[in-house]
């Protein structure tokens, strides 16, 4: 104000100088340095104090702490174990936490990209703009219910019945709608094919083309991020999509001379079986026995009869057999028993929500932490809930981010 001859105008310069503040813009996480000992290099910081509550506040709430969250950090209880225990355990218990998973999850699956998705109404009838948020709401719904309403182990989201549907994807798994509005619980059929996260639109739609289904996307979303495998992207130089390839073939057949390049086929492997495990299920996530095709006109439009209705071709049957790492399947049920047992499953996930948590990729001294967190996880029964409590109480998550010792960076 003095400098500006002005009260207002000398305001708002403090105020665009807070906001622009990296203590405003950013968390600050420095941390406190740790005494050099013997298995631990120097240049390790860790978070105390108001830092680890905005950290455990942030990763449990996706929010700001809470008024006992930071009176637990000034206090001092937060820098004991038995004090961070209990405040974890109360955060995961509030139902702020469930604002947290979803977030969670939808990063994990993707599932913001549903608000963009889009088919072709020619091959796909039922398709509309409402369909990609109601998929994204409803397995976020399927997820929230089966870690907090049923505390139920994290591999059953593979092999589960029980989802939440409205009339929209309703007509779409052509199954009776549970309730006139919103979202209602639904079990499927015991003898259906479809169940679990990945017989939901969610990841039946968005990892499939807009005419058609994709094997090597679908399958390429379950190795990376569900079995965390590493898939690199292909060579520049090397086409991705199947238009030079016969048409009249079967996708099994039209995937294996895309794979007679050596160049693509050691990623192939990992990816296509997988995906094909699904193709009874098309581009926009409905159930078929058979691939049934548009037909096309000379100057390249679908071909309709005398009603207007789309005239469709009967192509090759469904072949959705395979292996996924040595375990064959014969059918898509088999595959998510398959996915559902595993071993890199629960390991994924312990991976993920920690890199989640402490906002980095895990270093090569966390290795045994992560191993000694998958066994507690394991230990748990494979409950999402205690696995939150197992990465908050964790060593790693109490180390400031992205401070790595020059010996992990030159070895």
């Amino acid at each position: 104000a003095t400098v500006r001859g002005d009260f207002h105008a000398g305001l708002s310069l403090v105020v665009a100088a807070q906001l622009q503040s990296p203590n405003f813009l950013y968390r600050r996480e420095l941390g406190e340095a740790l005494p050099s000992t013997e298995g631990q290099p120097e240049g390790y910081r860790e978070l105390r104090g108001t830092e680890l509550a905005s950290r455990l506040s942030f990763f449990l709430w996706n929010t700001t702490p809470d008024a006992d969250l930071l009176d637990a950090a000034e206090s001092g209880a937060l820098d004991t174990t038995e004090g961070l225990e209990a405040e974890v355990r109360r955060m995961v218990d509030d139902p702020r936490t469930r604002r947290a998973v979803r977030s969670f999850f939808s990063e994990m699956l993707q599932l913001d990209r549903l608000s963009n998705l889009s088919k072709d109404r020619n091959a796909f009838l039922h398709y509309s703009p409402a369909v990609g948020p109601a998929a994204r709401e409803e397995t976020l719904l399927t997820i929230e219910d089966h870690v907090f309403g049923q505390d139920a182990d994290y591999r059953d989201l593979m092999t589960t019945r029980t989802t939440f549907i409205d009339r929209t994807l309703a007509a779409i798994y052509e199954v009776p709608a549970p309730t006139r509005e919103g979202y209602g619980r639904y079990e499927h059929s015991a003898t259906g094919m479809r169940r679990g996260l990945l017989g939901q639109l969610s990841f039946l739609a968005l990892h499939a083309h807009a005419t058609r289904s994709s094997p090597t996307l679908r399958g390429r979303f379950v190795r990376i991020n569900l079995l965390c495998t590493e898939v690199p992207p292909p060579p520049a130089n090397v086409a991705v999509d199947l238009s030079e390839t016969d048409a009249t073939l079967s996708i099994r057949d039209q995937l294996w001379e895309h794979r007679e390049n050596p160049v693509c086929a050691s990623c192939h492997e990992l990816m296509d079986p997988i995906g094909l495990g699904f193709e009874n299920f098309d581009g926009l996530g409905q159930f078929r026995d058979v691939d049934w095709r548009l037909t096309f006109g000379p100057d390249g439009d679908v071909v309709r009869d005398d009603n207007g209705d789309r005239v469709l071709a009967r192509g090759p049957e469904l072949d959705v057999t395979g292996e996924l790492d040595g375990v064959p399947f014969e059918t898509p049920i088999e595959l998510t028993d398959a996915l559902r047992n595993h071993p890199d499953l629960p390991t994924c996930l312990t991976r993920s929500v920690y890199r989640y948590a402490t906002g980095h990729e895990e270093l090569r001294s966390e290795a045994a932490q992560l191993v000694a967190l998958g066994e507690s996880f394991a230990d748990s029964g494979y409950r999402v809930k205690e696995l939150l409590v197992q990465v908050a109480l964790s060593e790693g998550f109490r180390r400031a981010s992205g401070l790595r010792t020059v010996a992990e960076e030159t070895n």
